[in-house]
């Protein structure tokens, strides 16, 4: 059998389910840090349920729980160094741009 005619194989990989993220004895709360944080990005913002592989009602308890921590102030609405970093080495004390006028002879 010529090699282009030949139909395509799917390679056969062993399915491995993952383990859950949240275990049956956690509980979601405010309060536990710990389980908050696995569900946040760097920036900050609440990871979609697709990436966090929870149900639609876990997803919903931890997006009230990091809103909720937020508000308590224990939790940054945003955390973003990089930004910050950025706009200390521009100088912000006249707030203009400046032209640099050409002169003609």
């Amino acid at each position: 059998m010529d090699k282009s005619k030949r139909p395509f194989l799917k390679s056969k990989r062993p399915f491995r389910r993952r383990l859950p993220p949240i275990q049956s004895g956690d509980q979601i709360s405010y309060r536990n840090m710990s389980l908050i944080s696995r569900f946040i990005s760097e920036q900050g913002k609440i990871l979609s349920r697709r990436v966090n592989r929870l149900t639609l009602k876990q997803q919903r308890l931890i997006t009230m729980a990091i809103k909720q921590a937020r508000i308590l102030s224990l939790l940054p609405f945003l955390n973003n160094q990089k930004q910050f970093e950025k706009t200390e080495l521009t100088d912000r004390t006249t707030g203009l741009r400046t032209r640099i006028k050409r002169v003609y002879s």
